[in-house]
């Protein structure tokens, strides 16, 4: 548990130095936008590229990891489906709001996920963490997609358009990229690993920082229902269901860990972005980032130390 709990104190504290460098107007909103996008799209992606493509993946359970992960995503996701007709008809929770509880209960950040395997495992972290986005990414944006145009009185985009989202999605076409050169092309020439390696040491800490700007402690005055059942299933049964399901399939040991660790992060501070964008209750997300944020600080390692 000391050792879990370590390795997240430096994670949070670049969060927490995120939120001050905001609340203080030190970063004004137009650099933090550029340092966002340049991350989504440059750094994050160097760093997966540069992980995957050097990676023995053969050594790595990915069908066990990435299995247990998809299968804990798609029984979150079908239990939050079903309790929508509870949620309007008792709770009075609209379609908006309802997109809002659909994202904080079951997509990740991956930037805590990534800071806390690799401070705990290193490569090897970093390199399941990489698997797990692959797993996950894709899973999650198609489901997104539904959520928000079934829910948020989105128009039906055609499948043109989504599939143009997905190809150009950083996380996603890195790891093509990253998996094709691992398993097709020989090693990139050195200056050119350099290259990708150094651009790619920078994503941990933009991206750690991006979370904790994101960070708006006023919006925690009435936590209600909305904010209990989406963090409840985010950080305690999305975790236990992950660690249960890769227990299942043989995984073990620091996997197991890397596992739980990937199912076990706030929500993605992206939530709110797509919130934005397509109707959804940017208000309330901003809330759930917030205080998942928070409270992972607590959640994560008692759920690291039983499960992994």
């Amino acid at each position: 548990m000391s050792a879990i709990f370590a390795s997240l104190i430096p994670t949070f504290l670049i969060i927490a130095t995120g939120w001050l460098c905001r609340a203080t107007g030190f970063v004004g909103e137009q650099q933090w936008a550029g340092l966002e996008r340049v991350t989504y799209v440059i750094f994050f992606p160097a760093l997966i590229i540069d992980t995957l493509s050097r990676a023995d993946l053969s050594s790595v359970p990915v069908l066990g990891v990435g299995g247990a992960l998809i299968g804990a995503i798609l029984t979150t996701a079908v239990i939050v489906l079903a309790l929508r007709p509870v949620l309007e008809r008792h709770f009075c929770i609209d379609g908006p709001s309802f997109t809002s509880i659909f994202q904080g209960a079951t997509r990740w950040n991956t930037f805590v996920g990534l800071a806390v395997a690799g401070s705990l495992f290193g490569q090897r972290g970093i390199a399941l963490i990489a698997v797990a986005i692959a797993a996950m990414v894709p899973l999650l944006n198609l489901l997104a997609f539904y959520v928000f145009i079934r829910f948020a009185g989105q128009p039906r985009r055609s499948p043109w358009d989504i599939l143009r989202s997905f190809v150009t999605n950083p996380f996603i076409w890195s790891c093509a990229v990253g998996l094709t050169l691992n398993l097709l092309a020989p090693p990139l020439p050195k200056p050119v690993a350099i290259y990708i390696d150094i651009i790619g040491r920078a994503a941990l800490a933009a991206g750690l920082l991006i979370v904790g700007a994101g960070l708006d402690i006023r919006r925690l005055a009435r936590p209600g229902l909305p904010h209990a059942l989406s963090g409840g299933l985010k950080l305690v049964l999305l975790p236990i269901m992950a660690g249960t399901l890769a227990n299942l399939v043989g995984v073990t040991g620091n996997d197991m860990t890397v596992t739980i660790i990937a199912a076990s992060v706030p929500s993605a501070s992206a939530s709110y972005v797509l919130a934005r964008q397509m109707g959804g209750n940017a208000g309330l997300m901003a809330e759930i980032l917030t205080l998942q944020t928070l409270l992972a600080l607590l959640s994560m390692p008692v759920l690291i130390s039983l499960l992994g």
